[in-house]
């Protein structure tokens, strides 16, 4: 259960409000290409309103690197804001100084401002009090609402709460507490499924699901890892030889476990190569497994598959079909299911069909999440390589959450206290 103060725990009443919200939104041009954190955080705008306050949201935007740089200006996002909520929302293309308190001073009860992005000040990533502190003086609350930012100690996550009354947003409470109810309590058979690029980027994450889930399934440029470090051969794949003794020791605890208790640690067994991230290029299956085992001749003939060594020059691009109807099959037996990170190249697509060709495991997970072949689990979904994904092909609704927060759900996943969170008031 959430032990900070939420909105609903405090009167709010003719205030002025402070908001953090998570906007870091993908851009293409001055055009938003996604805009499902900004549709996350209107139930926490709504019931503020609801309240009668006047309403101040600041939120950062890309990596501007502490300098002033309108490729990375919230103005978008104050645009499709008003187009949400149907009323106007007003900007300032600044978030400190004597412009703001203008704006600010001349904000009615039900109105709404938009700073702009707070991250054209090094001071923001600095965690600085001063700036916190200017901050703080526009408003006589403030609400944290930016789950997407929490793990992180910055002034408008950490220093800011020094300043003000300070509370959880709607979003933020539902976030930590179905991520925190999952991790804690999760309905079992518990799979998780974990790719990615970077062993380390989810390395915690992956020692907390051996041992906390019944099945682990490894995809994404990671899994070159892993089967690098097992012998195999990853042609021109991209892997990380530094992280194949951390490969090492992740796959030993995974036996481990297995030993104790009924677990599975899944890696691809067959893969999908090219050798160029090209849609117009041809790939084929190749069969890791029947090489590495000296068991080609055991394997039944199968006269489009191929010999089961991936070639120098070729590239590992996605699980194989026998893989993901593997992991397919296994879901139907789990309840929960939490997913981070897709299984191939799914950003490539086809400029015929608009399929991406490295796309297919990723695809057949979802249609098993979603319960296509018989069995619906409970889902959690995080990271943004993943969410963006679900977002470009309208999947979104087929999971019960898909969390705004990438580094954040990981942090909470694994355990770790979120600073953001840990600031605000205790009920």
């Amino acid at each position: 259960m959430f032990a900070k103060k939420t909105i609903e725990d405090i009167d709010l009443a003719g205030k002025t409000v402070l908001l953090r919200a998570d906007y870091n939104v993908p851009l293409e041009g001055d055009k938003i290409a996604d805009d499902y954190r900004i549709k996350q955080s209107l139930q926490t705008i709504d019931y503020l309103l609801s309240k009668n306050v006047k309403l101040i949201i600041c939120s950062h935007l890309g990596r501007p690197d502490g300098k002033k740089n309108l490729a990375y200006s919230l103005f978008p996002v104050a645009k499709r804001l008003k187009e949400l909520l149907k009323k106007e929302v007003e900007f300032v293309p600044d978030c400190i100084g004597d412009e703001v308190k203008k704006a600010v001073s001349k904000l009615d009860f039900g109105q709404v401002l938009l700073l702009e992005n707070l991250r054209f000040y090094a001071q923001e990533e600095q965690n600085s009090e001063e700036f916190a502190q200017q901050l703080a003086s526009l408003a006589e609350v403030f609400v944290q609402d930016g789950f997407g930012v929490v793990h992180r100690a910055h002034a408008s996550t950490d220093a800011i709460t020094h300043f003000l009354p300070s509370v959880a947003g709607l979003l933020l409470k539902k976030e930590v507490d179905t991520i925190t109810d999952v991790m804690s309590r999760p309905n079992r058979p518990l799979m998780a499924v974990i790719g990615g690029a970077k062993i380390a980027d989810k390395i915690d994450l992956i020692h907390k699901f051996i041992e906390l889930a019944d099945q682990v399934v490894i995809g994404g440029a990671m899994a070159n890892t892993f089967l690098m470090s097992q012998g195999f051969d990853v042609g021109s794949s991209l892997y990380d030889r530094s992280e194949l003794p951390i490969a090492r020791d992740i796959i030993r605890k995974a036996a481990s476990q297995a030993k104790i208790r009924s677990f599975s640690f899944i890696l691809p067994f067959d893969v999908v190569v090219s050798k160029k991230i090209d849609s117009a290029m041809p790939v084929r299956i190749v069969d890791l497994l029947a090489h590495s085992l000296a068991e080609i001749e055991s394997y039944p003939k199968r006269p489009n598959r191929a010999s089961g060594r991936v070639e120098k020059e070729e590239l590992i691009l996605d699980i194989g079909p026998f893989s993901g109807a593997f992991i397919a099959g296994n879901m139907q037996s789990a309840n929960t299911v939490v997913w981070n990170g897709t299984l191939g190249v799914t950003e490539t697509k086809s400029l015929l069909t608009g399929i991406g060709p490295y796309s297919h495991g990723t695809n057949l997970l979802v249609r098993s999440i979603a319960g296509e072949f018989g069995h619906r689990p409970f889902s959690l979904v995080g990271g943004g390589d993943t969410v963006s994904y679900l977002s470009e092909n309208n999947l979104m609704n087929l999971f019960n959450h898909v969390s705004t927060g990438g580094g954040a759900s990981l942090e909470l996943m694994a355990g770790r206290k979120l600073p953001g969170v840990e600031a605000l008031e205790n009920k």
